[in-house]
C-alpha cells in the first residue's frame, strides 16, 4: 500500500462508525490497531483529526475537510475494484496459504480442492504446519490460525469458525484411574499425587494449560502432569485412544473415535470452550479477486465442518 493511503481507511471507518471500537469490528482488526493507524496518520499530516475524550470523539475542523476528501477517494477506489471484479466470472492466479497441519489435511485441504475445481484458473500453494508464520517473509497470501492473535496494525483477520474442545479418554484409562465428574474435580486431581495424567499439545517448547468455562462463563485453567507432549494433534489422538492419559482435543478431530467408543467424554462441560479460527492476510486497501474468493469460500464452508461440540 502506498504510504499516502495508510491509515485513510481506518480514519474513514472511525468517522462513519462513531468510535474506534466499532471501526475495528468493521475492519476485522483490534481497537488499538485502528488507534495506532490514525495516530500515525495524524503524525504524518502534522495535525489532529479527532478531539477525543474518555466518553466521546469528534472531528476537528481539519478532520472534517480531510474526511470529505478521503471518503470520495475511497468511493472511487471501491467503484474501480467493483468494475474490475465484475469483469471476472472466475478466480485466476496463484494463492499461497498456510494452515495447521491436521486441520488442513482433514478439513481445509478438501474444501480448497473443491474450490479449485470450480475455478480452473486458480492455482494453490498449500503449506501444512503448526508453526507461526510471517506472511511477508514467507511469501504467503493467507494463513489460518487458531486462538488469540497478536495485536497488529499490519494484519486483517476474518473468523472462519471455532474449534470447540472436548475432554476425552479411553474407557480402559478411566476404568483404571477413575472418572472426574467436573472441572473442579479435575483441578483437584492436578494437585494430588498424579491421580490423572494428560497428553498435551506443545509448540516451540510452550505448553498451555487446559481451558474450560464454568457455569457462569468464567475461564478456568487446569494443568496436569504429562509423559507425552508434542505438536501433532494426530499423535495426541492416538495416544489418548491407547490409554496414555486424558486429552483435550478439537471436537471435530475426536468425533470418529467418540462415535466408535474408543474415546469417551470425561464429563459434560457447563459451557463449551473453543478457540476461534481466523484467516489472516496482510493489510491492504486492494484485496485481489483470487484471494477474496478463497477467503469467502472458507468463511462460508468451514464453520459447519467444525460445528461439533
Amino acid at each position: 500500500m502506498s504510504p499516502r493511503l495508510q491509515g485513510i481507511e481506518e480514519f474513514v471507518a472511525a468517522v462513519e462508525a462513531g468510535s474506534f471500537a466499532r471501526a475495528a469490528e468493521r475492519l476485522h482488526v483490534t481497537r488499538s490497531a485502528v488507534a495506532k493507524c490514525i495516530a500515525r496518520l495524524e503524525a504524518r499530516l502534522g495535525t489532529r483529526l479527532f478531539l477525543r475524550t474518555t466518553r466521546s470523539q469528534s472531528l476537528t475542523e481539519e478532520g472534517h475537510g480531510y474526511y470529505e476528501r478521503c471518503r470520495r477517494v475511497l468511493a472511487e477506489l471501491d467503484a474501480a475494484e467493483a468494475t474490475t471484479d465484475a469483469a471476472r466470472s472466475t478466480a485466476a492466479g496463484l494463492v499461497r496459504l498456510s494452515m495447521p497441519a491436521m486441520l488442513g489435511r482433514l478439513k481445509v485441504g478438501p474444501l480448497l480442492l473443491a474450490l479449485a475445481r470450480r475455478h480452473p484458473g486458480l492455482s494453490l500453494e498449500l503449506s501444512f504446519n503448526d508453526r507461526r508464520v510471517d506472511l511477508v517473509e514467507d511469501g504467503l497470501d493467507l494463513a489460518i490460525r487458531s486462538g488469540e492473535l497478536a495485536d497488529s496494525a499490519e494484519l486483517v483477520a476474518r473468523p472462519v469458525g471455532v474449534q470447540w474442545m472436548v475432554l476425552c479418554a479411553a474407557p480402559a484409562y478411566l476404568a483404571e484411574r477413575g472418572r472426574p465428574g467436573s472441572v473442579a474435580a479435575l483441578g483437584a486431581s492436578s494437585s494430588t499425587s498424579s491421580l490423572h495424567e494428560a497428553v498435551l499439545y506443545a509448540r516451540d517448547g510452550q505448553i498451555s494449560p487446559w481451558r474450560f468455562r464454568d457455569a457462569e462463563g468464567r475461564l478456568v485453567e487446569v494443568a496436569l502432569p504429562s509423559r507425552l507432549r508434542c505438536d501433532s494433534a494426530e499423535v495426541l489422538l492416538e495416544a489418548a485412544v491407547g490409554g496414555m492419559g486424558l486429552a483435550r482435543l478439537p471436537a471435530w478431530l475426536a468425533a470418529d473415535a467418540l462415535a466408535a467408543g474408543t474415546l469417551v467424554r470425561v464429563f459434560e462441560e457447563p459451557r463449551p470452550f473453543g478457540f476461534e479460527l481466523n484467516v489472516i492476510r496482510s493489510r491492504s486497501r486492494y484485496l485481489p479477486h483470487k484471494t477474496r474468493v478463497v477467503v469467502d469460500w472458507l468463511a462460508e464452508h468451514l464453520p459447519p465442518l467444525l460445528a461439533a461440540r
